[in-house]
């Protein structure tokens, strides 16, 4: 049932906005101890991987709308599906951002002025770069994440290792771009954090929608040329 799909989907993205940006909200720089880029790197893969494990065979684990276009876009999804999946992908992290918010805020010395994971650019990117930077960074970042999707979903990929693959490519995009943008390629993620930053983040968001949903678009064509063999549906079988 489609009801089913959604529900992973939204609980999928749960853990990926909650996971990753908690990482980086709670963990990243806690004195002594912090996590730093590489921890929170790790973070955001391993919530794909454990949650493509856990819901890849009901809903496919996309996670992501860039994803899901980017699925489409290879022939790998139905296209009837795509805004329910982006919605619930949303609500997900959304909820994700709200719990983050509540856990975070009690610390005395919590501010949303730390960003609270939100990506940026600009003046607001972590390393100040600049719109065009950040635009291509988000572009190729999530075409190659989708080139990853797509290939180690394959029928003729290895059985079983597909999360595996998609977890440490996510984990890598994190280490290349997280000084770029604190790293989207994935719309839902940008939208729950910038929906509690306001101002300056809800003004930047349209760029961390336009730049996956191309990229992941972009992945998905690619993939396509390249190995046109169908081998079904990603619905309820191949995580990414």
């Amino acid at each position: 049932m489609n009801s089913d799909k959604l529900a992973a989907e939204a609980i999928g993205t749960f853990w990926l906005t909650f996971g990753g940006c908690g990482s980086a909200v709670i963990s990243a720089g806690f004195p002594h101890v912090g996590i730093g880029l590489l921890g929170v790197a790790l973070a955001f893969g391993l919530t794909v991987l454990t949650m493509a494990y856990s819901i890849g065979h009901i809903s496919g684990c996309h996670l992501n709308p860039a994803v899901t276009v980017g699925l489409a876009c290879g022939g790998r999804f139905p296209t009837s599906l795509v805004v329910p999946y982006i919605i619930a992908q949303v609500i997900g992290a959304i909820v994700a951002a709200a719990v983050l918010y509540v856990i975070a805020s009690g610390a005395p010395d919590f501010s949303l002025a730390g960003s609270f994971a939100a990506n940026g650019y600009g003046d607001h990117s972590p390393g100040k770069y600049g719109l065009g930077s950040c635009l291509v960074s988000e572009i190729v970042l999530t075409m190659m994440f989708l080139f990853v999707i797509m290939g180690s979903t394959h029928g003729k990929a290895p059985a079983g290792f597909a999360p595996i693959a998609i977890g440490l490519a996510l984990t890598l995009i994190h280490l290349i771009s997280i000084p770029v943008t604190n790293t989207s390629v994935n719309p839902a993620r940008s939208t729950g954090p910038a929906l509690f930053v306001g101002g300056w983040a809800l003004a930047q968001l349209w760029l961390f929608w336009v730049a996956p949903l191309i990229g992941g678009a972009l992945g998905g064509f690619l993939y396509r040329w390249l190995s046109p063999e169908p081998t079904g549906e990603v619905t309820g079988k191949a995580p990414a």
